[in-house]
């Protein structure tokens, strides 16, 4: 495929700019990674709100850009050697975006490395711990009679969170003085388990200062405060 119109999901969810980066996502922690990272980079981009309650993204359109079923995805009409670069997994389309514009992410090897693995760490753990959590406080799990599984992710929240807090001793951000693509996969996650998931008190946030922090100073950001309402509620 080398153009926008021959994705099948340019069908479902036409573009009315067909030359911009066209998103296709919710604002659900894994979503705004890439609606942030595009309003910090600049890069010119359309969205299109894929609805996960009503199933959308498991239609046949979408998961012909990503047979996973999962947001965010993207189409950036002019990827690598001029040809429509389809891409899914939100860690991956992170680090696609940072290469293409040149932004939150070092040059220098060493620290394009540590960038990266920081960045696996919020895929890896934060957000699939934070994730079950969520479930088990908020959601269907919390009917649960056995609250094993709770206690399972609280406990591992809570840990995941002091690691992170460590790093962040001393530092503004999670790669220092310098905010990356690392800081932006983690901010939708932390925010969220505080707010959208109401685990503040469950895994005693307030205890984490250094996240607590840093949290502080990524909602600050204009652009985090735009990313974090992308794309909007009908």
């Amino acid at each position: 495929m080398s153009t926008l119109a021959e994705f099948p999901i340019s069908k479902r969810w036409p573009a009315r700019f067909p030359e911009r980066i066209q998103l296709y996502s919710l604002a659900t922690p894994n979503g705004v990674k890439v609606s942030i990272m595009l309003e910090e980079t600049g890069l010119p981009y359309e969205v299109h709100r894929v609805d996960i309650m009503k199933d959308e993204s498991h239609t046949a359109e979408f998961l012909s850009l990503n047979p996973n079923g999962k947001i965010p995805a993207i189409i950036d009409p002019h990827g690598p050697g001029g040809v429509a670069m389809p891409l899914f997994e939100s860690g991956a389309i992170l680090q696609y975006l940072a290469d293409k514009s040149g932004q939150f992410i070092s040059t220098e090897p060493a620290q394009y490395w540590q960038t990266i693995q920081w960045l696996h760490f919020q895929m890896a753990s934060i957000g699939p711990m934070f994730g079950q959590l969520g479930f088990f406080n908020k959601f269907a799990g919390r009917e649960y009679e056995d609250k094993r599984p709770l206690q399972r992710y609280v406990a591992e929240s809570k840990r995941l969170l002091g690691v992170l807090d460590g790093r962040l001793d001393g530092r503004e951000w999670i790669m220092g003085n310098d905010y990356s693509i690392a800081d932006i996969a983690t901010i939708g996650w932390v925010n969220n388990l505080i707010t959208f998931y109401e685990a503040r008190e469950l895994v005693e946030f307030d205890r984490f200062a250094n996240v607590g922090a840093w949290l502080g100073r990524a909602m600050a950001r204009p652009a985090v405060q735009r990313g974090l309402v992308i794309p909007a509620q009908p």
